[in-house]
Formats: structure tokens, sequence, C-alpha cells
């Protein structure tokens, strides 16, 4: 299983930087967006490229910002808990939540099939759709990946106890 992990972690971390990639992206494209309009020539589809920049951005965030414990999280009433308690509690929320993003996962994969069968393209630069959502598709199996090693290392944990 080591060498499974070493190979999600890489991935998470070349994920992190087209996330970023991503983010500086919208930045730029956005500024010359807003100077073209300015000078009446603005970029032709922008809007649509900054959409699709920020759903990458965001799915491929998702696994390292759990790596890092970055997610919101209320932690009021655990905190009066024993240590424990604590990782039961959060034992329960890995496996919750491994399960939704495998949920997710599947069904975004499937929606990519279908909105690929359909043919549909975005409305300005006629960009075939499925693709990014191949991409967040992916991006979620990874997230899932990084939930179930979080998951075992919090079982680990939890035997040591």
């Amino acid at each position: 299983m080591g060498r499974f992990w070493t190979v999600t972690d890489w991935i998470g971390e070349k994920m992190k930087v087209v996330g970023a990639a991503c983010l500086v992206g919208m930045m730029g494209l956005t500024c010359v967006d807003v100077v073209g309009r300015f000078f009446k020539h603005p970029i032709f589809g922008s809007v649509e490229l900054v959409g699709f920049m920020a759903t990458i951005a965001v799915a491929m965030a998702l696994p390292y910002t759990h790596k890092v414990d970055g997610h919101v999280g209320v932690e009021i009433v655990v905190r009066l808990f024993s240590d424990r308690t604590r990782e039961v509690i959060a034992l329960c929320t890995s496996f919750l939540s491994l399960l939704l993003f495998a949920v997710v996962t599947w069904r975004m994969t499937l929606y990519a099939r279908t909105m690929h069968a359909s043919g549909e393209v975005s409305m300005n630069l006629e960009f075939p759709e499925y693709a990014v959502i191949y991409i967040v598709a992916f991006c979620m199996l990874v997230f899932s990946m990084v939930i179930l090693q979080d998951f075992v290392s919090r079982l680990g944990k939890l035997k040591r106890k």
C-alpha cells in the first residue's frame, strides 16, 4: 500500500500546481479582458474560460486541502471530548466523506459520459463540456483516495490507542 499512497500523493501535488495555474490564468485572463473592454476589444469567450478554470481550480485543490486539514470544521463541542472519542468521530467523518465522494466520483463519470454522448458544447467557444467534467471526476477520484488514506491512517491510530 505504501507505493499506492506515494503515487496518490504525487498526483495530488501535481494537481495542486495545476489548480494554482488555473487561478493565475483566471487572474491574467480577467485582467486582459477588462483592459480589452476598456479599448472596445474584449476577449471572446473569456467568461466561459474563467468558469472552466474556476471549476478545475476548485476540484484540483480538494486533495491538497484535505491533506493539510484546511477544510472548515466546527470543533466547539468536539474539543470537550477525550482523545479517543475525537478519533472515533474523525474516523466516522472520514468514512462518511469517503462514501459521499465515491458516489460523487461515480455520478460525475456517468454525467461526463452522458454529456459526451449528447455532444453538448459550451455556448460561445463550442468547447466540449464533457472534458471539464471528466477532469473533475478524476479529481474526485484522487480526492476519494486521499480520504481513504486518511481513513486508514486514523484507523491505525485508533487501534494503537
